[in-house]
């Protein structure tokens, strides 16, 4: 039970959550949180039950259960800001893996810049289907399907979809600055560009149209 407080506050972080925000929602005083977060109070049924019902994880997996030799990964959606998230991966410390299906625009005005924040971290995402709106500190970008980026997440930024139809994503994100890597041999269009200091980068139009 001595790694249920490391645990508590991955997930707390991972979430985006105030001790005083988790405290609202399961009726745990901010002390007593701090106190299990740093290993200061023992860990009970009746604290670690509603911790459980408000991160969407099962109770064995809050207090690191040993594994049964099933890989398979049994995920729980949950919905935030309008878009359904499915945990990929059960394991509360290092990556975490996530899909995201964010639902088709409604209404024909231009589309208001998605809400931007900031946490500790570090996010690679993958464009599945759709238009990805990814702001990203003062600039606008649009990933199409087969699209990747990677960021560090103390950079302003925030998501929204830039099209008629669903985007569907995956993320994998590091809590503590882990990072992606991925190697990609260099097309000769690519080699070309890059040789060139004058040459321009590629523009994609702001989803919100023309001001």
């Amino acid at each position: 039970m001595t790694a249920v407080g490391p645990r508590l506050r991955a997930l707390r972080r991972e979430t985006g959550m105030t001790l005083a925000q988790l405290g609202e929602s399961t009726g745990i005083s901010v002390s007593t949180l701090s106190r299990l977060e740093s290993g200061q109070r023992r860990p009970t049924l009746e604290l670690l039950l509603p911790l459980a019902r408000a991160y969407h994880v099962p109770l064995d997996e809050l207090v690191g259960a040993p594994a049964t030799g099933d890989p398979r990964v049994y995920p729980r959606p949950i919905t935030r800001h309008g878009q359904t998230i499915v945990p990929l991966t059960r394991h509360l410390g290092g990556m975490h893996a996530f899909k995201h299906i964010m639902p088709a625009r409604t209404g024909s005005g231009a589309a208001a810049r998605p809400e931007q924040g900031t946490h500790e971290g570090y996010e690679w995402l993958y464009v599945l289907s759709g238009r990805l709106w990814l702001a990203l500190g003062d600039h606008d970008l649009v990933l199409t399907a087969g699209e990747a980026a990677e960021f560090d997440t103390r950079t302003p930024h925030g998501f929204g979809n830039a099209g008629p139809t669903p985007v569907e994503y995956l993320s994998l994100y590091g809590a503590q600055g882990e990072r992606m890597h991925v190697r990609a041999k260099p097309s000769p269009r690519d080699a070309s560009r890059d040789a060139s200091p004058d040459a321009p980068s590629d523009a994609t139009p702001d989803p919100r149209g023309p001001s």
